[in-house]
């Protein structure tokens, strides 16, 4: 246990003979003592300073692992923002693409069905001059006979046929210019549409 000023105050020596100056060894002691309240003081003053310092010590080194916390925290939130960034892309990507691919896949199939309609709309103008034509040929074969008695009958007969003819002819070309109105229009669709798609 160490001394303490009081100690040393207190301090009680024995006599002997031809010993040391009472008064010189007390004068002395009394230096010591304050001497040592002194350095106890100094002591305790840097004990304070320590016990501050380390106060701060710590503090800093919280405060650096708390940064070093934030800095991984938000390391790791940036690379998360990132793949998710990169998924989404990715997934907008493959959208598109999937779009891009039935847009022009249904294009080519409403193309083929038009190109289909038009060819079929072409044999049907086809039937239907060779029709007219045979019509045509036979009435100006029944011009050129000489009977006219023989083309009264037979005009009669070419007025009942060339007007059931005429009606049947009637009704393809009616039929005809349905088709080909219903062509035009699906073309002018189909021509807005593309437009549409650049």
């Amino acid at each position: 246990m160490p001394l303490t000023p009081l100690d040393i105050h207190n301090k009680e020596f024995s006599r002997r003979l031809r010993g040391y100056d009472e008064d010189e060894v007390n004068e002395f002691l009394d230096q010591v003592i304050k001497d040592y309240e002194g350095m106890i003081r100094d002591n305790k003053d840097l004990q304070n300073q320590l016990l501050a310092v380390q106060e701060r010590l710590d503090h800093f080194a919280n405060l650096e692992e708390t940064l070093s916390k934030t800095i991984i925290v938000a390391q790791e939130a940036a690379d998360e923002v990132k793949n998710n960034a990169k998924k989404e892309a990715q997934l907008i990507i493959k959208e598109s693409e999937k779009n891009a691919d039935r847009i022009i896949n249904e294009s080519l199939s409403k193309a083929r069905k038009v190109s289909m309609e038009v060819e079929e709309l072409k044999k049907q103008a086809s039937i239907y001059r060779t029709r007219f034509r045979t019509l045509v040929e036979a009435q100006l074969e029944l011009l050129s006979q000489d009977g006219w008695d023989a083309l009264e009958n037979q005009t009669r007969e070419l007025e009942r046929t060339s007007s059931e003819r005429q009606e049947r002819n009637e009704r393809e070309r009616e039929q005809w210019n349905r088709e080909r109105e219903r062509l035009e229009d699906r073309e002018a669709e189909e021509s807005r549409s593309s437009g549409d798609l650049y």
